[in-house]
């Protein structure tokens, strides 16, 4: 892999330093001369030459910065005057005049911080977009330039229009308007009426929402406001089940809590329920009104893609003092989301294109197929050879007369060349293809959404997948606790449940002598004595069941219709009655687990944790603080105090590269966390740490005093936390299992073996995806991971990159944030090295950046690619990419809409790749070269004639000959091969590697052209010359013999192409003949009727048309034994 990597070779320091000093010095005399010496390369001596990437002439910092203001060195070798002008300064001048028009057409107004009144739209300081959801491609007034535009693009097209309008010329027509116009027309038709009702679809959709009515509170009361009328500013009411219509930070909700849950899954594709918290100054406020009693503002800073952070003050200006009151991810409400519990109160503060889930969706392309791309060059060289031909015939008429006209009639004459109805039967050809797709049984609910591009699932070299919904069921069970000496499997688990029964009981009965004294002294004593088995697995359980997010939520029973929609804590704590809600399904899974061995969660809010023992008794415990995940952090803690006990514990779990360093000193953590994970199981450590009074008070005025601080709120923050988390004590180490999709292993191992690179790109964190790839067979089990180590700037990027050069045969495991920063400086060399990789995965990636990796694919490699998802973050990576397929899960059909293909299972696009794929872009190959062999047929038949003719510019064909010939006589049997098949569909799927032939584009390419055109000369040259040769005296004869035998001829190259007969080609070749025969009584004005009876007619047709294709039958025999297709074996 390394040595196909071109490595660019870097200077040695003091050559590279020497320079910068000179040009510098030169540059900025004076002071500023000094200046060189900051970037100096003193350390970098040493390791230079260890980093072959390409760098820039002057070295780097780690500075970003200096980065951009280093001037470059070749400035003095730029060219001047014309030189400069012609060697693409041109190029520059009209791309600089343009990018300056369109700015000053379309000035895009910069994002700026804002501060935002609450329900006081008027006071904003600028003007906001209206907040209205846009996702048509046209208006009424670019409709019909736009599609027009999309079609006559094509050359194909545009030739078609041009020969069709210069039959409206007398002097240059030679048959009727209608040979010409009602192709194409027909074309258009569909096109337009196609096009239309998808706009008119996404019109109606956009008009929904858009029209939807929320309750804006105001002065006087609560009002209905559409959701295009809302402002930055309004106080919106949302209720339980409602999209959020803007985005927004949450101010109060119904729930005694202060806190609601919101579903995202159209926002970051996952389906677990987030718990957001209000402001707690206005969540306290006695009524709703009271919002407007108070003066208060929201600053804001200004829109970004970010959906995972957020950094904005609260202001509550008349409170004596004002109260300032940091808001962070946790207080927003973004649009697109779904309230999931309660009714919330908001204010905006983003609307329109300035909402994340806006910003983070890209518009829609329109996609065209590589095999409609290359007939497109095809016709190109078919148009030249075509103006060739004319050229060559008006040259031998000696230039004689008006030969500008002659010219131009010579065009239209052998206009056949590119056949006018390439296009009807290719879209056609399309249409029914992406039938057979709906129709296969084997792949139930497949939906084909675009119908152009059937062919582009048989070219495909790169598939981009999500995790979660996709390759994942996103539903998670508990495998494996382990305890350092004992571990317990699925099998065992009623070991862990007598464990913990045991140990209540036990407390139980300490605890009833006198007081909670006995159990205090029990814990404080536990270091001296090695506890038991069963006091280890209570203590473990206990921390699993109180560290964690999770929210028990109770369905009513009753159908109220007051504001109360869950049976508050005193009234039901019924097993059958209670749901849990978490950001993540393996924190649910923990907690399903603990109730499943006797410690069950039964309440949570802001304040507290209640959890109820096997033997019924409710334990209480007080929330003192929470520190959740993040992807930096990569842990969560929680500090609480047991209400019984007045003990204080912080809790804390998290990957084990963090915790390991955090716990004490253990010989086990390290194997077992590699022995889960080769498992496929997701492993979170587990660990806690006794706190006195004193010790957590000192830390409380401490952690206040670091959330309140104005700059570097986050270090302090994480600074004070990592105070508390030294020698820890290690408790357990679990093991979660993410199900897979029915079939992913198989289908995977099937793609991989058909040469499609698989990458995985995920907004789930690094440890869930690698997990995830490992027991998908994503990454195979002899393969090395290679995990890019978050990186900042470009030092530091360089660095990480020459490590990633050594390896071999690696798969890559790189996160969102450092993609960006390698993007930035090294994306040449990022892009060559991780299509080298056999599998990639790119985790906590945002929707757009899904997208920006399809396209660099496309920029860098020039190869197909195809991206598969089932949320609406996967929307922009399916757009973007050529072909895009949906799968309609739990996470709704945004993506299954907005795909080409919608599928309803990962296990399908096995088939459709392999089978549907394949026979889509075979079909359409030997279709439209089967089209153009037809027209070059009887265009070399008409050169022929001309020649014969002294080069006289005459049609040999006319009127309805040639509306017949390319309709009713051989439409059928030539449209008959989108039925073919080279292998069976059981073949396909059991010898994937077949597909590696289709990606080379063997099928449709200039050599197969060549072979057709060179096809096309031989039999047009026969059926003609034996024509004049075996005609006896009148011309009609010569268009009877001649036409007749083009008719046999295509019919009979038709039963030469097919591979596999299907029952309707039979057909298709026997109505086109008796199509043919009974025309024949009607054609008196083109045949001699009493001439064609005649024996002599019949044997100069046969004789013509077995010379012209008898050769053909031969070759073709000769080749399927000498050099047989690469499937041939596997077929007989």
């Amino acid at each position: 892999m390394v040595d196909r990597i071109p490595l660019y070779p870097v200077r040695s320091a003091s050559a590279a330093d020497r320079r910068r000093a000179a040009y510098l010095s030169a540059a900025a005399p004076g002071p500023r001369a000094e200046r060189p010496s900051r970037y100096q390369l003193e350390d970098e001596s040493a390791h230079l030459d260890e980093m072959p990437l390409m760098m820039s002439e002057e070295g780097f910092e780690n500075d970003e910065s200096d980065y951009h203001t280093l001037p470059r060195a070749r400035v003095r070798q730029r060219k001047r005057g014309l030189e400069w002008f012609f060697c693409g300064g041109w190029k520059f001048l009209c791309t600089s005049c343009c990018d300056w028009l369109i700015n000053v057409c379309q000035r895009k107004r910069q994002l700026r911080a804002r501060t935002v009144w609450l329900g006081h739209p008027e006071k904003c300081e600028e003007k906001h977009p209206r907040n209205f959801i846009k996702n048509q491609k046209y208006n009424i007034f670019t409709f019909i330039p736009g599609v027009l535009y999309e079609q006559f693009k094509f050359f194909l097209n545009l030739y078609f229009l041009g020969v069709s309008c210069s039959q409206f010329v007398p002097a240059l027509k030679i048959g009727y308007l209608y040979t010409y116009w009602a192709p194409l027309g027909f074309v258009l038709a569909v096109t337009i009426m196609r096009e239309a009702i998808d706009e008119f679809r996404r019109f109606q959709r956009d008009k929904e929402v858009n029209s939807q009515l929320y309750s804006k509170l105001t002065v006087r009361g609560k009002m209905q406001v559409k959701s295009s009328d809302i402002q930055v500013g309004d106080l919106i009411i949302v209720e339980k089940n409602q999209r959020i219509p803007s985005d927004m930070v949450f101010l109060r909700t119904s729930e005694k809590a202060g806190s609601c849950f919101i579903r995202t899954d159209q926002l970051d594709g996952e389906t677990d329920w987030k718990l957001k918290v209000a402001v707690s100054c206005t969540q306290r406020l006695p009524a709703l009104g009271d919002l407007f009693s108070i003066s208060a503002h929201v600053l804001a800073p200004k829109p970004q893609l970010d959906i995972h952070s957020f950094e904005g003050t609260f202001t509550w200006e008349d409170s004596d003092p004002p109260i300032h009151e940091s808001l962070s991810i946790e207080n927003t409400l973004w649009a697109s989301t779904v309230v999931a519990s309660g009714t919330v109160i908001g204010v905006v503060i983003y609307t329109g294109k300035e909402t994340r889930s806006v910003m983070n969706t890209s518009n829609p392309k329109n996609k065209v197929g590589l095999l409609d791309l290359e007939l497109n060059q095809l016709t190109k060289a078919l148009f030249l050879a075509l103006v060739a031909l004319s050229v060559v015939m008006v040259t031998l008429q000696g230039f004689v007369g008006p030969w500008y006209r002659n010219l131009f009639r010579f065009l239209l004459l052998f206009s056949y060349i590119i056949p006018i109805s390439l296009r009807v039967n290719l879209d056609m050809g399309k249409a029914a293809y992406g039938w057979m797709m709906m129709r296969d049984e084997h792949i139930p609910g497949t939906v084909v959404r675009t119908s152009t591009i059937p062919e582009e699932l048989g070219r495909l070299v790169y598939l981009l997948t999500d995790k979660t919904g996709t390759l994942t069921q996103n539903e998670m069970v508990f495998k494996r606790l382990h305890l350092g000496s004992v571990s317990y499997g699925t099998d065992t688990m009623d070991e862990i449940q007598s464990h913990v029964r045991s140990s209540y009981t036990q407390l139980q009965s300490q605890a009833g002598g006198h007081s909670s004294t006995p159990p205090r002294k029990a814990q404080a004593s536990g270091p001296k004595v090695r506890k038991s088995v069963s006091s280890r697995v209570h203590e473990a359980v206990k921390a699993v069941a109180l560290c964690h997010n999770v929210t028990p939520v109770y369905e009513s029973r009753t159908d109220v219709t007051g504001e109360t929609e869950y049976a508050e804590v005193d009234q039901d704590f019924s097993d059958e009655n209670r749901t849990y809600q978490a950001s993540s399904p393996d924190e649910v899974a923990l907690v399903q687990w603990t109730e499943s061995v006797g410690l069950t969660l039964v309440n949570r809010d802001l304040m507290s944790i209640q959890l109820r023992a096997p033997s019924g008794q409710i334990l209480t415990f007080c929330v003192l603080q929470t520190f959740p995940f993040t992807s930096e952090s990569k842990r969560m803690g929680v500090i609480v105090r047991d209400e019984s006990t007045a003990e204080i514990t912080f809790y804390m779990k998290g990957a084990d590269a963090v915790m390991s360093t955090i716990v004490q000193y253990n010989d086990w953590l390290e194997e077992e966390c590699g022995n889960m994970a080769r498992e496929g199981l997701r492993t979170l450590v587990v660990a806690k740490r006794a706190l006195t009074e004193e010790q957590y008070e000192d830390f409380e005025s401490r952690y206040t005093q670091a959330k309140l601080s104005v700059h570097d709120r986050a270090l302090k923050v994480a600074a004070v936390v990592e105070s508390l988390e030294r020698e820890m004590q290690l408790l357990c180490l679990t093991g979660v299992e993410d199900r897979l999709q029915a079939g992913v292993r198989p289908t995977l191992e099937m793609l991989r073996n058909a040469g499609i690179k698989i990458w995985m790109l995920t907004g789930d964190k690094l440890e869930t995806a690698t997990c995830i790839a490992k027991s998908s067979h994503l990454v195979s089990r002899a393969q090395d991971i290679h995990v890019f180590r978050p990186v900042t700037n470009r030092g530091e990027a360089h660095l990480e990159l020459n490590a990633f050069r050594r390896k071999h045969d690696c798969a890559l495991v790189i996160s969102g944030d450092s993609l960006e920063v390698c993007l930035r400086y090294y994306e040449h060399e990022l892009v060559e090295l991780a299509c080298q990789c056999p599998a990639v995965v790119c985790c906590r990636c945002s929707p757009t950046q899904k997208a920006h990796i399809v396209k660099l694919l496309q920029q860098h490699t020039r190869r197909r690619t195809c991206a598969i998802g089932d949320g609406g973050n996967d929307v922009s990576m399916i757009q973007a990419a050529d072909c895009g397929i949906g799968i309609e899960g739990k996470e709704g059909k945004a993506a299954s809409l907005a795909a080409d293909f919608s599928i309803t299972q990962f296990q399908h696009i096995g088939r459709l790749l392999m089978v549907h794929g394949r026979n889509s872009y075979k079909r359409s190959a030997a279709l439209g070269q089967f089209v153009m062999h037809r027209g070059l047929v009887i265009s070399t038949m008409q050169a022929v004639f001309s020649s014969i003719c002294y080069f006289a510019s005459v049609p040999l064909y006319q009127g309805f000959l040639m509306v017949g010939y390319a309709t009713i006589y051989t439409m059928f049997p030539v449209f008959s091969l989108v039925l073919d098949q080279d292998v069976e569909p059981d073949t396909a799927m059991l010898y994937p590697e077949l597909y590696k032939d289709l990606t080379k584009g063997r099928s449709l390419s200039f050599k197969t052209f060549l072979v057709w055109v060179l096809i096309s000369i031989y039999q047009g040259g026969i059926l003609m010359y034996g024509a004049l040769v075996l005609f006896e005296s009148e011309f009609v004869h010569v268009v009877a013999i001649s036409f007749t035998a083009l008719i046999l001829t295509e019919l009979l190259m038709v039963a030469l192409t097919i591979r596999t007969w299907h029952w309707l080609m039979v057909v298709a070749q026997f109505l086109s003949l008796g199509c043919y025969v009974a025309s024949l009584a009607f054609l008196n004005e083109y045949f001699d009727i009493a001439f064609i009876t005649t024996v002599t007619f019949v044997w100069k047709v046969s004789a013509i048309t077995v010379v012209s294709c008898l050769p053909l039958y031969i070759l073709k025999y000769l080749k399927r034994k000498l050099s047989p297709p690469s499937y041939s074996k596997l077929t007989s």
